[in-house]
């Protein structure tokens, strides 16, 4: 068994604050202020090592993926909500229900090695798509607990949403 991820969470998804940010994150406007917020916050992890984010008031576990550029071969880093699962991290590519994948999808499909930064630690990482059905019910289902917005973007497109759990190196 690999060694597991640290989890470093502040704040509370059960408390006031969080019950009202995730409601709001499920509508298009609600979107549109995180994508907004996305640049302040991957500066926000960069610049503490992952230990805080813009959205960690409300208990949002959040790490930054870092990979590389498919196209132009540099680094690509990326604030992300995930799932945590002990040696396994869980992310998604919601891309906020917008009609095309997130670009860093597409960087993991063509090289599935990246890092993470969470903790304080900056972790070597290999991806793996999900493709199982039912585990891809059950890893959306745990990202619909942590935000319903998750929900809402899936009915705002078509698309299949990528899953990829990724493991120490």
């Amino acid at each position: 068994m690999a060694a597991q991820f640290p989890d470093r969470q502040w704040g509370s998804r059960t408390g006031l604050l969080s019950r009202m940010v995730s409601p709001f994150a499920a509508t298009k406007a609600g979107s549109f202020v995180i994508r907004t917020l996305t640049p302040l916050d991957r500066k926000v992890l960069e610049r503490t090592a992952g230990r805080y984010t813009v959205l960690g008031p409300v208990g949002a576990p959040v790490i930054l993926l870092t990979t590389t550029g498919r196209k132009s071969g540099e680094p690509r880093t990326s604030p992300l909500l995930y799932v945590h699962d002990g040696d396994v991290l869980y992310v998604i590519g919601s891309n906020f229900g917008q009609a095309r994948h997130p670009a860093w999808t597409g960087n993991l499909l063509a090289d599935a090695t990246g890092t993470v930064t969470i903790a304080g630690e900056r972790i070597p990482v290999q991806a793996k798509l999900i493709e199982d059905e039912e585990k891809k019910r059950e890893i959306f289902e745990r990202f619909v607990e942590t935000s319903e917005a998750y929900a809402a973007y899936r009915t705002r497109t078509t698309r299949d949403l990528r899953l990829f759990a990724l493991t120490r190196v």
